[in-house]
């Protein structure tokens, strides 16, 4: 994979015509029911990522403490890329292909499939696999976060696909948790930047350092986007709940449409409904 690591690019290619062929096929049939095989999935992921993180925690830690100047170190050599953590890293950067199977069940449940989404697994798979070519150094700080981060993200996924109501906090801390991912990657990037500029040694090309600018930018305006609509800005998805709750009292209701969370796994409890009286006048009219 090192040497070739621009199949990531075919890959992504594929998938997205892959998706939305897929989109346009499903505009034709009733949407799947599959929450058990979603449940599964999320819940592989999850102790996957949970695995992940803390088999590299030991090394990242030892980085901090390394030759006197930790985060400078933990940020310019490599040295996680060997032994246990090494073997988790491979696993890491093949994981990205496979985190592709998450929009698969966004199509064939017919769940709103959201530019952040699709946006977010392709690049993060091309700059994965584009770092790994080198073992970029800091890249031991993006594997770990990124670890840590899923194992919650999937386990919050994987209780919500067997329909427990968690509260809306739980949902914030983890587009929170994102967020800061996005904040330390460009913080990380702007540092190895300095670094390099002023001649001294640090593991990480220019190329890939370019990406990583990139990439970490573009996340952290779309997420910090989408954490505003959902949870700042009023009248957004939790506020649109309370209002339908208050409508019940007065018309008993149908649940029409259930509208996604971040990754567009889970269904999030932003509920349409519509009342019998509605419902009598659509018949009517047919």
């Amino acid at each position: 994979m090192q040497n070739h690591w621009y199949q990531s690019l075919t890959a992504s290619a594929v998938y997205v015509a892959v998706i939305f062929t897929g989109k346009k096929i499903m505009e034709k049939y009733k949407p799947f029911q599959l929450d058990t095989p979603l449940f599964i999935w999320n819940s592989f992921l999850a102790i996957f990522s949970i695995l992940g993180f803390l088999r590299m925690t030991p090394e990242f830690i030892w980085s901090w403490s390394a030759a006197g100047n930790s985060f400078k170190y933990s940020i310019c050599h490599s040295s996680y890329a060997q032994g246990v953590t090494g073997f988790w890293t491979e696993q890491f950067a093949m994981s990205k292909l496979f985190e592709l199977i998450d929009t698969v069940f966004i199509v064939l449940r017919k769940r709103p499939l959201i530019f952040l989404h699709w946006y977010h697994h392709v690049t993060v798979m091309i700059y994965t696999w584009h770092a790994y070519k080198d073992h970029t150094a800091s890249g031991r700080w993006f594997i770990w976060m990124n670890y840590g981060v899923h194992a919650l993200m999937y386990s919050y996924y994987a209780l919500r696909s067997l329909k427990f109501r968690l509260p809306k906090q739980m949902a914030m801390v983890v587009t929170t948790l994102q967020l800061a991912q996005m904040v330390m990657g460009v913080i990380i990037g702007v540092t190895v930047y300095r670094i390099k500029s002023s001649g001294e040694y640090c593991q990480q090309t220019w190329d890939n350092l370019g990406l990583c600018f990139g990439v970490y930018f573009t996340y952290f305006l779309l997420f910090a986007n989408f954490f505003y609509h959902a949870y700042v800005k009023k009248n957004n998805r939790y506020t649109e709940v309370k209002k339908e709750k208050k409508q019940e009292e007065v018309a008993p209701i149908e649940i029409m449409e259930l509208k996604e969370d971040i990754n567009a796994n889970i269904a999030e409890p932003s509920i349409t409904t519509r009342s019998v009286a509605a419902r009598r006048k659509v018949h009517k009219a047919d």
